[in-house]
């Protein structure tokens, strides 16, 4: 890999291995010598039906008349595989018509690639809900991807529609676009209605060989109505109603999980920066960050995880409104839905406003319990940390909006199921506040960053 990184083609790895019967080890030496000086003649794909031949070939950093580099081909069999549009992939180099050349043979089996779902699904915080929905992975053999959406629960709704284009004019260079409209009463956790209508599309594209940066616009229409408590702070943003707001932002991340030189730990950074005020009502900048680092130790056995994200919201002009705001939900486990965070004091049922920034640690190990691997069982232990804090209107001093830690510790047991990855989290909270909303169990889909 490294050689590859130089420059240096037709490059060898030997290893050398020497026997220590004493101490009953062995000493691998890796000799790095030039080899047979073989380039590429042709690339030979079969068994492709539906998907078309450059879906495939473009998974191939090499071309025809380039330097044969086995790693690379390992790679690009790798890649073949992740696209999960094959049953079974079979990339093999065969010797071309003279001996100083070969032939990349790719033999596919396809399998079907679009999934149409009727089912319920269930949050301990909006209870039981019906799901519909289209995917395709493949969408006529272009390797794009299409979906159409609607789930329910009994206090929120939400219909989505996304396309993206992996290879957009040719490059490697994703498209995307998508629209959604959702509507929500949370009844258990706050006094009005929110309703949504949503667009965004962008473009993202390789920065590096782990690193790539997005760009995106997006518009959203929101309101904020039937508001029944008596917070003056929430009762003058519900009384705003329907709220544009037009933005354009960037994402830049960076992931060396699974792919660096160490495949025993990696590491995820990202960083976010949306622009509101390209029209609309609003005009802020929203900033957000999140490194993730993850490491396998014993043997690969148990994996160890430290996440650190926060965010910060920016108002330019004006105050902001709650459907704005952060309120870290499902962000730090053992607190309930809209749990932490600024309240109105003054009012009657302590209403939770959210709040203009956040931050939080979570740290987590997963390890075996001794069952067998068919069973898909493990478990794991966790401490989260964090808290949301700022606000633009307090009310005259009536709203805690200072920085107060919260904690919490727990464990988890992860079940890989036929419906999906299933995690239950136990959990105590340790560090909180007088007003907020504890929640010792929780049920979700088991999420990777």
């Amino acid at each position: 890999r490294l050689a590859l990184q130089k420059g240096l083609n037709f490059i060898r790895v030997e290893p050398r291995i020497s026997r220590n019967d004493r101490d009953l080890t062995l000493d691998i030496d890796f000799a790095i010598n030039r080899g047979p000086r073989i380039f590429v003649e042709r690339i030979d794909i079969e068994g492709n039906v539906t998907t078309l031949d450059s879906v495939i070939r473009r998974q191939f950093t090499t071309v025809e008349g380039d330097p044969f580099n086995a790693r690379a081909i390992r790679e690009a069999a790798s890649r073949i595989r992740a696209l999960g549009f094959f049953a079974t992939s079979n990339v093999a180099a065969r010797e071309g018509s003279s001996p100083d050349t070969v032939v990349i043979g790719v033999e596919v089996e396809e399998q079907p690639t679009g999934t149409l779902s009727f089912g319920l699904n269930y949050s301990v915080a909006s209870g039981v809900g019906a799901v519909i929905s289209f995917s395709e992975t493949n969408f006529l053999g272009r390797g794009q991807y299409l979906s159409f959406s609607y789930s329910s629960g009994l206090d929120s709704s939400t219909m989505g529609f996304s396309f993206a284009e992996p290879a957009f004019l040719g490059r490697d260079v994703r498209f995307s676009i998508s629209a959604s409209q959702s509507a929500a009463d949370n009844l258990n956790s706050s006094l009005y209605q929110v309703s949504q209508l949503a667009f965004s599309t962008g473009l993202e594209f390789p920065a590096g060989e782990f690193s790539r940066i997005g760009l995106r616009y997006s518009a959203d229409q929101t309101d904020m109505y039937n508001y029944t408590g008596d917070s003056t702070i929430l009762a003058a943003e519900a009384a705003l109603g329907k709220q544009v707001t037009s933005s354009i932002g960037y994402t830049w991340a960076r992931d060396t999980r699974g792919v660096g030189l160490n495949p025993e730990a990696g590491v995820l950074f990202r960083f976010t920066q949306d622009f509101a005020g390209v029209g609309g009502d609003s005009t802020f900048v929203r900033t957000e960050a999140l490194v993730a680092a993850e490491k396998l130790i014993f043997s690969e056995e148990v994996t160890l995880r430290a996440e650190f994200e926060g965010g910060l919201l920016s108002m330019i002009s004006g105050d902001s409104r709650a459907p704005q705001r952060y309120f870290a939900n499902a962000k730090i486990r053992g607190f309930d839905l809209n749990g932490i965070g600024p309240r109105d004091l003054a009012s009657t049922a302590n209403e939770a406003l959210g709040g203009n920034a956040f931050a939080v640690a979570r740290f987590e190990a997963e390890f075996p319990v001794g069952l067998p691997d068919e069973y898909g069982i493990t478990a794991g232990v966790f401490a989260d940390f964090g808290s949301v804090w700022m606000l633009d209107n307090t009310n005259g001093g009536a709203v805690d909006d200072g920085f107060h830690l919260r904690s919490a510790i727990g464990f988890s047991v992860f079940w890989d199921t036929a419906i999906g990855p299933l995690r239950f989290n136990f959990s105590r909270a340790l560090m909180k506040e007088a007003y907020d909303r504890e929640r010792n169990f929780d049920l979700t889909i088991s999420t990777r960053f």
